[in-house]
């Protein structure tokens, strides 16, 4: 795994260069170009003020907002699961034609996903602060670590979709039903104290429920977030990044026959 590391090191660049290529074309022939970066969470935050202050008129406080800071890093976390799963399928004729790590691939798909939310929190920050959130300047600090641990966990769910979905293309399919019941079994739309009792411990078993639990504390409370409760996340992040490579580097010397 040492040598495959080194490997994607050497190929620092590569992975550059499709991080570039990605983000330049994701808006590619419109109008206002990159501009959607920020437009697109503008006008989802217009949406769901709508709906939940206006029309469902959500018990809790400010839920435009409760539930703006969670969805931004969910969406880069759905996208990197579901988008991450094709990743190496839409590079087949990349992967024919030169050598090189096949881990670039996945790794910089996730790595463009990262940098759009990035880019995303620009806006989420600006709302947070418009609503009277003032988060301490530790708080802002720990904001790089939550989001270093989704990049990790988020890394090692793509290296496995993204090989198993060489060789069993239905999983492309099947992971949009589980990324939203994944969703669904996240506290996003709902506070984590509206679960059962007998049941938080399995929804602590969730790594995204501390993640997003931990944006929540910065953004939406403005105080620091208890690290201690992203252990979990830490640890599952991981394990699923180490399970990542070895499972991807143990399915990739076939890919060329399988594309």
């Amino acid at each position: 795994m040492i040598t495959t590391f080194k490997e994607i090191f050497n190929y620092r660049e590569m992975i550059t260069s499709l991080v570039r290529k990605d983000l330049r074309g994701r808006y590619k022939g419109s109008v206002l170009g990159f501009l959607w970066t920020f437009i697109n969470p503008l006008l989802q935050l217009l949406v769901y003020n709508m709906v939940f202050s206006i029309i469902l008129r959500a018990g809790v406080e400010k839920f435009y907002l409760y539930l703006f800071v969670a969805l931004i890093p969910w969406i880069f976390f759905s996208a990197a699961l579901t988008g991450g799963a094709v990743s190496v399928i839409s590079q087949k004729d990349l992967i024919n034609k030169i050598y090189f790590p096949r881990e670039v691939i996945p790794i910089s798909y996730v790595t463009s996903c990262f940098v759009n939310m990035v880019l995303s929190f620009i806006v989420v920050i600006a709302v947070s602060l418009i609503s009277g959130v003032r988060p301490t300047l530790l708080a802002l600090l720990c904001l790089p670590i939550i989001m270093l641990v989704e990049y990790v966990l988020a890394i090692g769910m793509a290296l496995i979709v993204s090989a198993l979905t060489v060789y069993l293309r239905d999983l492309e399919y099947i992971l949009g039903i589980i990324s939203m019941a994944w969703m669904y079994a996240t506290p996003i739309c709902y506070p984590l104290s509206m679960v059962p009792d007998k049941y938080k411990n399995l929804f602590r078993l969730n790594p995204m429920t501390d993640i997003i639990g931990a944006y929540r504390a910065i953004l939406y409370d403005g105080k620091v977030p208890e690290l201690s409760t992203l252990w979990t996340s830490v640890v599952l992040g991981l394990v699923c990044m180490i399970a990542g490579f070895l499972i991807f580097g143990k399915l990739k010397k076939h890919f060329a026959e399988e594309l």
